[in-house]
Formats: structure tokens, C-alpha cells, sequence
């Protein structure tokens, strides 16, 4: 390890306190430093104090531990955690005991979110039927997934230790429950870098007009070199926030200030080598970069009509149809790890919008179609065996009606960490399967848990990582992603 770096290391808290206000900002403030913004070179006329044309690029390409099977990702991430029992995880048993009280035996001593007393059991209202050669169970919810069920690795024994949006978001995308380590896509492009120097190694697309409830954290680069943090863009407006003049400054006037923004922070790496000021360096380069090449990616418009219409996306619009879109086109231009979040699948009945009979139906109606037109696309351009795919929430839905909903017309469930249920599909899995079974009436486990550091291990592990091996000096200690649990299922492996 380069001396300067193992001094670094030591030296974060203090970094940390000197940078705390920069994060993206920097990035959205960069990508006012392109040629084209200004017509003509950044520092044109004038020679930087400090020759910093030789710090090693952060986010160049990498190859992983081991020959990955997965060389890029996109985690679709339905946030407020899908009703599995009504998607994926048939229960007759449920079924027939709809309106019955709940044992005590599953309900006692438990805390939930919204629920005490004994609630009553809640069978689903789906239709369900297997599909495919491996006979996947699904709900008529979701009718355009039944067309690629055989590309499909269903994990029906997921688990976590959360039982709020929060927490449980920030668990499953940086190993913790409380704010401050690094997301997975920031743990992927630091240990991959990014296959193209005009873009992000990492971005996230936001659908349904709500921040997710872990909040920024949740692709947030913690401790790491802020280079690695996601890059939110927009499918509707400027791709990248920021990008255009504010009022009173013109392009000169921009230019000069940006310039002396770079002069400092030359400076400042050249006295201190200051990991964030190393970062912001990279930052600016890539933001200068990225001011011609993202407008042309996140534009959809550019699509054949017949692929519009097969996802459903709308050029113009924000949904969640145009991120799926904007996703493949992103993979294809090299992004490493693409993260979608669609809000909106919080289904405690409490409206018309929650209720998982119709406003299941009307949600999924938004989802399915893009999803299944996003698997099927990356198939016909060979993307698929070496892409991976993983769609779900951040825990499950409770067997019985969610307590404040016990006397409506609308049904819904409570949160619930024991079990729930998501797919993967791509590169280096087993296609048409399931994995892991709940009991008869779906409270617990039944066999192959699967816990969420166990998904991380095994997507690491897909992209080529040993995840005990991904790791990152913090405070005297070597953080990862799975912190000190995790173990790869190599049940469902190819």
C-alpha cells in the first residue's frame, strides 16, 4: 500500500469534518465545467499552481477477486416492501382460514408497526397458477412476469432484521440498519471502477415522485471516497440537476469560478492528499466529461417506437417505465450498477392506493410490463448472461389484516421481517427456480433462509468479489458490506 494511503486512513474523522458539505453538490456543481457549457477550456489563459494531471483516476476499471460471472447489475428496488404473499408466495392454508384469529402462538410477545392485540388472517385475493418449464408460482398481479418466469430465481425464504422502511432499506443496501456505511453500488464501483470515463460507475433513477425512506444514505458512498457514491439522474427535465447558469452569472463569470474551485483543490491535495479532495479532483473531470455524454444516453426518444411501446415509457415523462429504458441504455454505455427505486408499495390498506386488491393491481400495472420488457430485452442483445437482476422490497407483509384496517371494506398488511420474497435473474443463476419455502400459513421460515447479508454475499460474489475480502479501512477497522455475517447461497447458483 502506497504510504500516503496508509496515512489517510487515519486521518478520516478529520477529513470527513473539513468535507462534510460537499458530497454531490461538487458533482452537480462540476458538470458546469465542461468545454461546451462555456466555449472554451476550463483554465484557458491561465497554468494551475499545481500539476495534478497524474492523480490516478479513481473510477478506472478493475478486475475483481475472482472471474465474475456478473459484469454489471441493476437492483430494482420496490420501495415500502411488495406483498409477497399476494405476488409470489402462494398459501392455501391461508386461504382457507381467512378471518380466523391469529394463534397466539405467532403474534404473542411480538411488536409490529401498526398492530397489536389478535388480528385476523388474511388470505390473498390473487388468482395463482405456476409458470414456465420450473413451474414458478405467481398471482394474475403480475401477468407480463409470467412470460419470463423461466428466466426468474425466486427466493421465497428472504429474511431481515428490520421492521421499519428505514432501517430496513439501509440493511439491505449497506449492511446496517443505522445511517453512514457505504451502499452496495459504492462497495461495486470501488471494487470495479466504471467500464466508461464519460460516466458514473454508479447511478440512481427515482420513480413515483418519493425519496426512498432510508433516504440518500442508501446510495450513499459512507466512508468511502465520495467518487464512489451513486449519481442520481432524472428522466424528465435536466438529467443532472444543476447543469444550466444560475441567474445573474454568465458563462465567464461561471468559468473563472470554477477555475479558482480547481486551483484550491490542487492545492489542498498537493499540501494534504486528502482523499475527498482527491475525490472532488475526479469529480470535476468526470462532470466535465459527463456534460456532452449524458444528455445523449437519457435521452429514450432516440428508441425505436416498438421498444417505447414494449416497456410502456413515455419520452418527456418521469416513471418508472423510462428508468427501466434508461437502464439498459445505461448498461450498454458501461455504467456498472444501475439502481432504480419506484415508491409506492407500502400496502397497509389504509387507501384506495394500498389496498391489495385493486391498488395492487393498479401498481403492478405500472411495474410488470417495464420489468418484463427490460428482462426480455437484455436477452435479445446477449446482455443478459452477463448482467444480474434483483428485484424486491426491504422485508415483507404480514399473513393477517393490518391492525387499523380491521373494520374496512380495504385490506392490507403490516410489515414484516420474518419472511418475504424476491427474484433475481441473469447472469450465473439457475432460471425457473425457487428457493426457500415459509410454512402453511406463512409466519416463518420453513428451510434455505435466506438473510440479507446472504443476498449481498451472493451478489458480490456473482460480480466476481469474495465478501469477506471487499473491504475498506475505517477507524482501525476493515469495514465490508456484509459486516461480519453472510454467507453465499450457492443453492441457486449455475
Amino acid at each position: 500500500m502506497h504510504p500516503r494511503d496508509e496515512r489517510l486512513r487515519f486521518e478520516t474523522r478529520r477529513h470527513f469534518l473539513q468535507g462534510c458539505g460537499l458530497g454531490f453538490g461538487s458533482v452537480a456543481l462540476a458538470s458546469l465545467l465542461g468545454r461546451d457549457a462555456f466555449g472554451d477550456a476550463p483554465g484557458a489563459g491561465r497554468t494551475p499552481p499545481v500539476d495534478v494531471s497524474g492523480v490516478d483516476n479513481p473510477l478506472a476499471a478493475r478486475p475483481p477477486h475472482r472471474e465474475p460471472k456478473a459484469k454489471r447489475m441493476i437492483y430494482l428496488h420496490m420501495s415500502g416492501a411488495p406483498p409477497h404473499l399476494d405476488l409470489f408466495d402462494y398459501k392455501p392454508q391461508l386461504v382457507r382460514r381467512d378471518g380466523e384469529l391469529c394463534p397466539d402462538e405467532y403474534t404473542k410477545s411480538r411488536q409490529f408497526a401498526f398492530t397489536t392485540g389478535t388480528p385476523k388472517l388474511l388470505g390473498t385475493r390473487r388468482t395463482f397458477k405456476r409458470y414456465g418449464q420450473g413451474g414458478v408460482w405467481m398471482s394474475d398481479a403480475i401477468p407480463r412476469l409470467h412470460d419470463v418466469a423461466d428466466e426468474l430465481c425466486v427466493l421465497k425464504g428472504m429474511t431481515t432484521d428490520q421492521f421499519n422502511h428505514a432501517p430496513a432499506e439501509l440493511l439491505l443496501f449497506t449492511g446496517s440498519a443505522r445511517q453512514g456505511r457505504p451502499s452496495m453500488g459504492s462497495w461495486v464501483t470501488y471494487g470495479l471502477g466504471s467500464e466508461n470515463e464519460n460516466l458514473p460507475g454508479f447511478i440512481v433513477l427515482i420513480s413515483s415522485g418519493v425519496q426512498p425512506s432510508g433516504g440518500q444514505g442508501i446510495w450513499g458512498s459512507g466512508f468511502l471516497p465520495s467518487v464512489y457514491q451513486g449519481v442520481q439522474c432524472r428522466s424528465k427535465g435536466d438529467p443532472v440537476l444543476y447543469v444550466s447558469n444560475p441567474d445573474g452569472m454568465d458563462r465567464k463569470m461561471r468559468r473563472r469560478s470554477l477555475d479558482a474551485l480547481n486551483e484550491l483543490n490542487a492545492l489542498q491535495a498537493a499540501e494534504l492528499g486528502s482523499p475527498e479532495t482527491l475525490a472532488r479532483i475526479a469529480q470535476y473531470k468526470l462532470a466535465f466529461r459527463m456534460q456532452t455524454t449524458v444528455p445523449e444516453v437519457m435521452d429514450i426518444a432516440r428508441e425505436p417506437q416498438h421498444i417505447l411501446e414494449e416497456y410502456g415509457a413515455k419520452p418527456g415523462e418521469a416513471g418508472f417505465a423510462n428508468n427501466c429504458l434508461l437502464a439498459r441504455r445505461l448498461l450498454e454505455q458501461g455504467v456498472r450498477f444501475v439502481q432504480l427505486f419506484d415508491w409506492g408499495w407500502d400496502f397497509h390498506g389504509t387507501g384506495a392506493d394500498s389496498d391489495i386488491v385493486d391498488g395492487l393491481t393498479r401498481k403492478c400495472a405500472t411495474m410488470d410490463r417495464p420489468v418484463a420488457a427490460l428482462i426480455r430485452d437484455l436477452k435479445r442483445r446477449g446482455l443478459l448472461d452477463d448482467t444480474l437482476i434483483v428485484w424486491g422490497g426491504e422485508f415483507g407483509r404480514t399473513p393477517f389484516r393490518e391492525g387499523r384496517t380491521s373494520t374496512s371494506r380495504l385490506l392490507g398488511r403490516d410489515h414484516y421481517p420474518d419472511c418475504f420474497s424476491l427474484f433475481l435473474a441473469g447472469a450465473g443463476l439457475k432460471h425457473g427456480i425457487e428457493y426457500g419455502e415459509t410454512d402453511d400459513l406463512g409466519f416463518s421460515v420453513a428451510r434455505d433462509k435466506v438473510h440479507v447479508h446472504d443476498l449481498q454475499a451472493t451478489i458480490l460474489h456473482l460480480l466476481g468479489f469474495d465478501h469477506e475480502r471487499l473491504t475498506f479501512r475505517f477507524q482501525g477497522r476493515d469495514f465490508r458490506l456484509t459486516d461480519v455475517h453472510g454467507k453465499v447461497v450457492k443453492e441457486i447458483l449455475a
